[in-house]
């Protein structure tokens, strides 16, 4: 699920060797509390977040389906009440994770604060045990989920000063079978290398620039369309006219037509910030982007502003609101231009309203100022017109005729509009996993809007208000044919041919085929042995046939003589999904894996139970998950995410462990190397 590099210029600051024997466990974030009273009977917890350099958790409030967000759960009481939600001290950076489809996730690094308000019942002396879930990321490296938990102490009649907590660790995850001895894994070498390029958390800022210049682009693209509109694009020569009125100088009247465009910049500017000021505040973007309810509004205004577009009604402002501003123009002067300004906005929100309104509902919400720049940056290219004419009033002869092929603009824009309104029950459907929108519908929809729009530009469909076509020019040809071919690329991804990544972002996750072993045994050429334990819900690894058990895989391996490929990941881990879309899915290696690996594909955060506890070395796990972070750290003494290593059926390691390495040539080089050396045990 991930197609975009996280960060344009990463600053690569450590590259750290790997000891299988001496490395320590990672574990880049230390916690503390403490509880100040706010009352006899109120308090507010703060839990603090030390967190080492190149490293970042994830915060408290976005949508569900991606990294692991950092949580806190306080145990129930008679003693005590929570006053409110969970409140973050520490504004995050907010980002879009080309992971997770572009999901937006926020990042805290450096130190993390959170807070929570308590109401006590009574002035007992109290320990509470709170556990808080995180992950820890680098750029390029993931950390398995960590639950710790934080007693914070809070004295008798406790009225002044803080109270210290402390952390204690608590087991995190997975599980499967009892590792025995002779298949923990020894080093051929003395050390093996493991690098992760480390990148400041500061340049994920870069991710959230890039992400608002293509949000601006279409800010402005969008205003000028709201030109190509019937309500709109006649008004230029009349407005013109305001600035050519005999008895004014040719200056004073080219500067007025400049502050025309200026006012109008202003009048947008300030709708962005009236929706940011009521929109941006803690937990809001979260609540946008998985709450059923307001995606489900945001749906039903696209919906509602396509039907204006198509002609079923207008959406249109009090005539009283117009006249009133029409008349103030009249006066002249620099109030009558800033008027003549209000009046031109007022009266083309008829068609300016729609797009306005799908700009705003993608703005909301993300950080104050997106709003503020994207309503400026569509009132600057919406005025340009009205300024450039208004400067060069002889060029308005050339401007082309109005007629029905304005209406045809209006009709398109809202079907473009429509086509993305579905984003928001995808959002819903996602988020609630009720599996009803799927990828095939998506794109079956889209696939009759592009085909609609095509037979339409070419005068088949008609619309209400539109006028008969009576002659296909070469533009609309080239844009009825330039929709036909979007709805054959559609149809290619529909049919499993083309896997659309640029579209991934706004469609559903694709469907990976779970393996289904046959009763009779496969060719060995497979690897497979057996049916894989788990793989009637565990997807294989880019399609490749794997175990997600260890210990059946290390069977498999001693009976094909095979070396094992071991591959440790997490559903949470963006970077293990980036490692096989860019590396894995790649056709050589891919079908070098295929060919000469048996492969176990273990994820560290899995939840499915065991059939009983299993111990490795003295700790116990209860699930699959816990299992495979346990095996991790019993045979590299590392919980880095993705590990990948090669071991043979006798748990010599042959090749790695190796971290995020997204050069395929040095990836193929770690695999040859383990090939290589397996013919010698």
């Amino acid at each position: 699920m991930k197609k975009i590099s996280y960060f344009a210029a990463a600053i690569v600051w450590s590259i750290f060797s790997f000891n299988p024997v001496s490395s320590q466990v990672v574990d880049p974030v230390k916690w503390s509390a403490a509880y100040k009273p706010l009352s006899s009977q109120s308090g507010e917890i703060t839990f603090t977040a030390t967190i080492d350099k190149g490293y970042h958790i994830y915060g408290a409030y976005f949508e569900e389906g991606g990294p692991v967000r950092t949580h806190f759960t306080f145990p129930s009481s008679n003693e005590y009440s929570l006053n409110g939600k969970l409140k973050e001290v520490t504004s995050p950076v907010r980002k879009k994770d080309p992971a997770f489809d572009n999901m937006e996730i926020t990042l805290l690094s450096g130190k993390a604060i959170f807070s929570q308000k308590i109401t006590l019942k009574n002035n007992k002396e109290l320990r509470i045990p709170v556990e808080v879930e995180y992950m820890a990321c680098t750029n390029e490296t993931c950390l398995p989920p960590v639950r710790k938990t934080i007693e914070v102490h809070i004295p008798a009649s406790a009225t002044v000063g803080n109270t210290t907590a402390t952390e204690t660790d608590t087991t995190a995850s997975v599980s499967a079978n009892t590792v025995s001895a002779d298949t923990t894994p020894k080093s051929s070498s003395d050390s093996a290398q493991i690098t992760a390029s480390v990148t400041n958390i500061e340049t994920n800022q870069s991710a959230d620039n890039e992400s608002l210049l293509h949000f601006l682009l279409i800010a402005f693209l969008a205003g000028l369309a709201a030109i190509l509109t019937p309500c709109v694009f006649p008004m230029i020569p009349m407005t013109v006219s305001y600035f050519m009125r005999s008895g004014e100088s040719t200056v004073r009247n080219r500067l007025q037509g400049v502050m025309f465009g200026v006012f109008i910049t202003l009048l947008y500017a300030a709708v962005g910030i009236i929706v940011s000021l009521t929109s941006v505040g803690a937990g809001f973007a979260a609540q946008l982007s998985y709450h059923w309810l307001p995606n489900l509004i945001f749906f039903a205004l696209f919906v509602v502003f396509a039907l204006s577009f198509l002609g079923l009604f207008e959406i249109v402002l009090p005539s009283k609101l117009v006249n009133a501003a029409d008349n103030k123009a009249e006066k002249g002067g620099w109030l009558g231009v800033f008027f003549m300004a209000v009046t031109t906005v007022l009266v083309s929100f008829s068609c300016t309203g729609p797009i306005v309104g799908a700009l705003l509902v993608e703005a909301m919400g993300k950080f104050a100022l997106k709003p503020i720049l994207g309503m400026a940056v569509f009132g600057l290219a919406f005025s340009l017109p009205f300024t450039f004419f208004a400067i060069f009033p002889s060029t308005l002869s050339k401007l082309p005729k109005s007629g029905g092929w304005l209406n045809e603009i209006k009709v398109v824009l809202g079907i473009l509009i429509l086509a993305f309104g579905i984003k928001f029950l995808i959002n819903i459907d996602q988020t609630y996993h009720w599996d009803i929108i799927s990828r095939e519908f998506v794109l079956t929809f889209w696939i009759v809007l592009s085909l609609f729009l095509g037979m339409y530009l070419l005068g088949k469909i008609r619309m209400l208000h539109d006028t008969p076509v009576e002659r296909t020019g070469v533009f609309r040809l080239l844009l009825a044919l330039t929709f036909f071919y979007i709805a054959i690329y559609l149809f290619t991804g529909l049919i499993g041919r083309n896997p659309l990544h640029p579209l991934a972002a706004f469609l559903p996750a694709q469907k990976q085929l779970v393996y289904e072993m046959p009763e009779k045994q496969l060719p060995a050429t497979l690897n497979i042995c057996e049916k894989p334990k788990f793989s009637d819900i565990l997807p294989n690894p880019a399609g490749i046939p794997a175990y997600f058990d260890y210990q059946q895989a290390l069977a498999c391996a001693r009976q094909l003589n095979k070396p094992l490929l071991i591959d440790f990941k997490a559903h949470s881990c963006s970077n293990c999904k980036k490692m096989e879309a860019k590396v894995w899915e790649d056709p050589d290696i891919k079908n070098f894996i295929a060919q000469n690996f048996v492969v176990a594909s273990l994820y560290t955060d899995e939840r499915s139970p065991l059939p009983s506890e299993t111990n490795i070395n003295g700790t116990i796990a209860k699930t699959l998950g816990e299992y495979n972070l346990n095996l991790e750290i019993e045979m590299f003494r590392t919980n880095a995410l993705p590990l990948y290593a090669i071991i043979d059926p006798q748990g010599n390691v042959l090749a790695g462990p190796i971290g995020t390495e997204y050069n395929k040539e040095k990836y193929l080089k770690f695999l040859q190397e383990g090939i290589n050396k397996y013919p010698q045990k």
